[in-house]
């Protein structure tokens, strides 16, 4: 019998969208923080950081339910004389922020660690910083067909893993574009985010 290459929708279960933070970062997606250099994007991902591992509500007041395990990956900052030490400022619990050792071979998007480590952990939040420097070899970011098929496959690992992914990236500078399309690379990175936040020097705001 040859199988079907179709589907119809109403054989589909409706689910709603559960939100790591409403209505800003949802589990087993994408999610884009995006803004200039020195705007503060890392610093306010550490600061979710903290209030994620000590089960603290969100800037708005919105609950988490427990405290979570985040896996903090950057590549722009050294661990022990600046990663750490900010964490600690912000007041993050050490014990459940996790990072993947990658001395040996670089961490990409399309890495298998990352589910592992998911895994490994049972981490709620994966965090990449910045987006740039975990593109692979092989890829190029102004490539939509090469980003979409990476980040596909990232978004995939999310979804199964109801894990929230945040990718931090720099903003190019152009100016009188739309914002959304000053993200440098593939406008296919936002594209296939669920959501995208621009962090500034006076304000976060969804885009």
């Amino acid at each position: 019998m040859k199988n079907a290459i179709c589907e119809y929708y109403s054989n589909v279960t409706p689910k709603p969208v559960d939100w790591l933070w409403y209505p800003y970062i949802p589990f087993g997606k994408l999610t884009v923080i995006q803004g200039d250099p020195g705007e503060g994007k890392s610093t306010f991902v550490l600061n979710l950081v903290s209030l994620l591992t000590n089960g603290r509500p969100m800037p708005d007041g919105y609950k988490t339910p427990k405290p979570r395990v985040a896996i903090y990956q950057c590549a722009e900052d050294g661990m022990a004389d600046t990663i750490k030490p900010r964490l600690e400022q912000a007041g993050a619990d050490c014990e459940k922020v996790a990072y993947i050792i990658d001395d040996d071979i670089a961490l990409t998007l399309e890495d298998g660690r990352i589910e592992s480590a998911i895994k490994e952990t049972g981490a709620s939040v994966f965090i990449i910083d910045p987006i740039q420097a975990f593109i692979p070899p092989d890829a190029d970011m102004q490539s939509a067909t090469k980003m979409r098929s990476v980040l596909r496959k990232l978004a995939n690992t999310a979804e199964q893993n109801n894990c929230a992914v945040i990718l931090i990236g720099h903003m190019n500078k152009g100016s009188g574009a739309k914002t959304l399309y000053r993200g440098l690379g593939s406008i296919d990175i936002a594209a296939i985010a669920r959501s995208v936040l621009m962090i500034s020097s006076l304000s976060t705001i969804l885009i």
